[in-house]
């Protein structure tokens, strides 16, 4: 079993990841900083004075310096509804997007044939699951096409192909942080809560209506509070 506590202390060695904002909802109000990233408010917020996070607070799963290898050895794959006899496309891009290498999903999600998703996904770890319970949740920096995605994960628990624990957000035009904490992903089709020291697999998808996907990711991990006001 991957140790969260041991990778967050020897991701300290690299130095600030940088990016002290967060956004759940294209609706809210934001500016962009010098770096391009868009400052949005948000019920995941840092407090004014609160102490700043370093590297330390984030465990870094993927950066997509080597696609489709992720940081933790495991690599990203696209899948479709196809799988189950629905007609939806997904396909899988790296490219550099404003200084940025960036991870993508694209295509067209379908409902015919009792479809409905498309979607990017990597195993956390090769055998057994990983251990994030040292975390708050997930952290990532996205932009797309304005339309409302889901992070879906799944865990030992998860048996069956229809299980998962989902949580949503709005993409946006420009790089912006995202927060979702582990409470706020809802089981789906499971009676246990989600137990983040059990982690199995992560997805980034689009799923539920007819739509054309188009979102991409700079970064992906994990996150902690910041003490003494930080993100609660």
């Amino acid at each position: 079993m991957i140790s969260g506590r041991r990778m967050g202390r020897s991701l300290a060695l690299a130095g600030s990841l940088g990016w002290l904002i967060v956004a759940l909802s294209a609706q809210e109000i934001g500016m962009a900083d010098e770096s391009g990233l868009v400052n949005k408010s948000s019920v995941q917020q840092s407090a004014p004075g609160g102490a700043p996070q370093t590297a330390a607070d984030f465990w870094l799963i993927d950066d997509f310096s080597d696609v489709p290898r992720s940081r933790l050895g495991t690599q990203w794959r696209a899948v479709s509804d196809q799988v189950m006899g629905g007609v939806s496309s997904a396909r899988m891009l790296q490219q550099p997007l404003d200084g940025r290498k960036a991870l993508c999903l694209e295509g067209e999600v379908s409902l015919e044939n009792n479809g409905g998703f498309a979607q990017i996904n990597l195993d956390l770890a090769a055998d057994g699951p990983l251990d994030a319970s040292d975390y708050q949740g997930v952290r990532l920096i996205q932009r797309g096409n304005g339309a409302d995605y889901s992070l879906h994960l799944k865990t030992r628990s998860t048996r069956l192909p229809w299980q998962s624990y989902r949580a949503g957000f709005t993409s946006t035009s420009a790089w912006t942080e995202v927060r979702l904490p582990f409470a706020a992903f809802e089981p789906h089709r499971i009676g246990q809560p989600l137990d983040p020291a059990q982690l199995k697999r992560l997805g980034l998808v689009a799923i539920g209506r007819a739509m054309s996907a188009e979102v991409c990711m700079a970064e992906i991990g994990f996150y902690r509070a910041a003490e003494d006001g930080g993100a609660q």
